[in-house]
Order: C-alpha cells, then sequence, then structure tokens
C-alpha cells in the first residue's frame, strides 16, 4: 500500500511556518560528546534539588490523600496552592490564579487568548526565546525597545506607545532572561505609571525574582500596578527555579476576566496541571522556614558560582568583550565587537569543546548578532576555569588574536 506520511506536509496549517527548529539546538546536540563544557543551557543546579524532601512528601501524601492525588481535578488548580500563591501577591485571591504547567505554558495560554494575527506585542531587546516561540505561532507583531543597564528605556518606551497603541507588554524586570538585568525601584514605579498612562497591559515574568544575591527583593510591577488600582499586570512566576523544574508548577495571577478565559483555553490544553506534582509543592513551600533556607542555599550556591565565572571572564575574556555583572539569576550577558558574529563563534566554540547561546534569537528584530549568553548555575569551578578558557580562544581565533 502506498505510504501517505509526506502529504502530511500539504496539510500543516500556515501557522506552522512559524514554528521552526532552532539551528542552535541542532549545533548544540554535539554537547553530548564526552569531555564537552557547555554553558548553554539554563539550567537550575541538579545538586540543589530537595531529592529526600521530596520523597518524603510524596509518601506522605500518597499515603494519606493518594486518590484524590491521583484524580482528575479542577482546571484552576490545586486551591491551597493557589490560596499560598495568593496570600504572596499583593490584593490576589485564589479567584485570580491559574496553575500552569510550567511557565511556558502560561505563556503560549497568555498569547493564545490576547494575540490575533497582526497584534503588536512590545518585547524588550533583548528578550526571553521562550516567550518568543510561545507567541510566534499566533502572528504577533513586535515591536522591540532598547534596554540599559536598569531595564527598557523609558523615553524609546513612550515613543513606541505614542506611535501605535500595542496589545501588551512582555517584561523581565528581575535578573532578566537572558540579560541577567535587575531594573530598579524608581524604574519600575515609572514603567507601572506609563503602562497605565497609555492603558498597556504588562505581562511580568518573575521566574528569577528570587534568586538574588544581596539586598532585599524590589517590588513586583504587579504590586506597585495594585497600590495605584490594579488591573493592569498580569504576573507569571514558577517554582522551577526553587524546587525543580520537572515538577512543572508555575501559576498566573490577573484579573479574573483574563484568568477564566486562560481557564476555559487550559481545558482544550491539558485539562489541568498534574494534581500530585501540584500538592507537592504545596506540602514543600508552606512550611516557610525550611523554604526559606532552601532558597537561602541557592541563593549563596549561585552567587559562589557567579563569581567564579566573573574571575574567569576577566582572565581568559579579550579587553573588547564587555558583558553585564549580575546581582541575582543565572546568567551572564555578552557584548563582542560589532564584527563578531556568535552563531560563527559557536561553530568555533564547540570546536573547543564548549558551548553557549548565541544572542540573536533572544533579539525579535534580529539584532544583537555579537551577543551570547553564559549560565554558570550549573557549572562547577574546574569546568567554569575550563570552559571560558577553551571560549577565549575560541574568541581570541575569530578576531584573529593570540590567545592570553
Amino acid at each position: 500500500m502506498e505510504n501517505l506520511e509526506a502529504s502530511f506536509e500539504d496539510r500543516f496549517a500556515a501557522r506552522t511556518q512559524r514554528i521552526q527548529a532552532s539551528t542552535i539546538r541542532e549545533i548544540l546536540k554535539l554537547t553530548t560528546q564526552p569531555g564537552f563544557i557547555s554553558f548553554a543551557g539554563g539550567l537550575p543546579a541538579a545538586d540543589l534539588f530537595p531529592i529526600d524532601r521530596i520523597g518524603e512528601a510524596t509518601q506522605r501524601i500518597l499515603r494519606e490523600q493518594g486518590a484524590q492525588a491521583l484524580q482528575y481535578s479542577t482546571t484552576e488548580g490545586y486551591l491551597p496552592l493557589r490560596e499560598w500563591i495568593a496570600s504572596r501577591v499583593p490584593g490576589a485571591t485564589p479567584e485570580n490564579v491559574q496553575i500552569v504547567s510550567g511557565s511556558q505554558q502560561g505563556l503560549d495560554l497568555i498569547g493564545k487568548v490576547l494575540i490575533d494575527p497582526g497584534s503588536r506585542v512590545l518585547v524588550e531587546a533583548p528578550t526571553y526565546l521562550g516567550a518568543l516561540s510561545a507567541f510566534n505561532p499566533y502572528e504577533p507583531e513586535y515591536v522591540s525597545v532598547s534596554m540599559d543597564d536598569e531595564g527598557l528605556e523609558l523615553g524609546a518606551l513612550e515613543a513606541a506607545l505614542k506611535a501605535r497603541p500595542v496589545k501588551f507588554m512582555y517584561v523581565l524586570p528581575t535578573f532578566q532572561n537572558p540579560s541577567g538585568r535587575l531594573m530598579g525601584l524608581e524604574r519600575r514605579r515609572a514603567l507601572v505609571e506609563l503602562a497605565r498612562k497609555y492603558q498597556t497591559p504588562i505581562l511580568e515574568d518573575d521566574a528569577y525574582a528570587e534568586l538574588y544575591f544581596d539586598g532585599k527583593p524590589l517590588p513586583t510591577l504587579y504590586a506597585l500596578d495594585h497600590a495605584l488600582g490594579g488591573g493592569n499586570v498580569i504576573y507569571l512566576s514558577t517554582t522551577s527555579k526553587t524546587l525543580a523544574p520537572g515538577l512543572r508548577v508555575a501559576w498566573v495571577v490577573g484579573p479574573r476576566p483574563l484568568i477564566q478565559k486562560i481557564t476555559f483555553a487550559k481545558q482544550g490544553a491539558d485539562l489541568h496541571s498534574p494534581t500530585l506534582n501540584q500538592m507537592l509543592v504545596y506540602e514543600l513551600v508552606r512550611d516557610g522556614a525550611w523554604y526559606g533556607a532552601q532558597i537561602d542555599r541557592i541563593r549563596q550556591t549561585y552567587q559562589t558560582r557567579c563569581h567564579w565565572m566573573l574571575e574567569a571572564l576577566q582572565q581568559y575574556m579579550p579587553e573588547d568583550i564587555g558583558w553585564i555583572v549580575p546581582r541575582g539569576g543565572m546568567f551572564f550577558w555578552l557584548t563582542a565587537p560589532a564584527g563578531l558574529d556568535s552563531l560563527e563563534l559557536l561553530k568555533r566554540a564547540v570546536e573547543e569543546k564548549t558551548a553557549f547561546v548565541p544572542g540573536q534569537p533572544f533579539f525579535a528584530d534580529g539584532s544583537g548578532k555579537n551577543t551570547l549568553r553564559l549560565s554558570y548555575s550549573s557549572a562547577s569551578r574546574e569546568q567554569i576555569e575550563e570552559g571560558l578558557q577553551r571560549l577565549g580562544r575560541a574568541i581570541h581565533r575569530m578576531l584573529g588574536r593570540a590567545p592570553v
């Protein structure tokens, strides 16, 4: 009989043209080779996963609430967990909270609910690559706004909002992925006020807020907007960076009409996030003393690894390579001379058996060819030292210089 498999290509929806394999991912498949040192994946440190605590809590849940944990549940999510989340978000109630299967699903559902073909979506330059991947199938028109050391440049932002309305702006104010930038308090206030002035909702992605190294966390954009009356910020966060990403427990907090639509959209996607995982996360976080100690352990470890990477960058990078020194989070963001293409540099780095993520895919407008992202969260001191030495050799070769 005739094999009709190839004919499916003619049946794909037009939107699938916007869903493409990543060139970077294809190159990074090579990083599975023995001896490879990769700074590419934004992976939480597996050695910090609370495996024993998770095992004990799982057994307790199955012993005491096993039938509930393994049964279908409500789309909105496990109520005690939603109550805990609402207690941490100013002005929120459980009805403002939707549990999602990782922040990535939250981004997809928000895109599905808010974006029409041609909708203008304002993003930072650079912005989180996963958000672009989630939004792309819904065919938005991106408006990229430049950043300085504190995040979105307000003058450029207001000029963009004046020019034409946008459906919403997507912002990562705290230890931004990929750049690691931290938006200061006054900038946050000004951003929230500007968004309200132009009646432009903000989608605040707050995945890294707990990972600060020094000082105290800054108020979220959601909290600042609530102080002005609320209703203009959608808040997205997760336990992937503080517990374990494999649990896929995250949440969206927002105005009730929006949350209701997201709930309906999620019903069509997966009915609900895994009940056992939600109950497990609640069992872990409701012990505030233990959860606080867990976050402190992650902060201290990441701060140490960040310091190791800073020392290696200072030793092995050419003088005309610049970077942002993180105050938290998981990433260094490097800027090379304008003529250096980081995608080509990746190929040379792979030859040296090391890898990073080129910066261009983080720019919705296709710029940023001379930028790159390095993650220190999962690397040992020896890996950071050796890997940065290898990367330094690759950069010097590409610039036609002798390595230090």
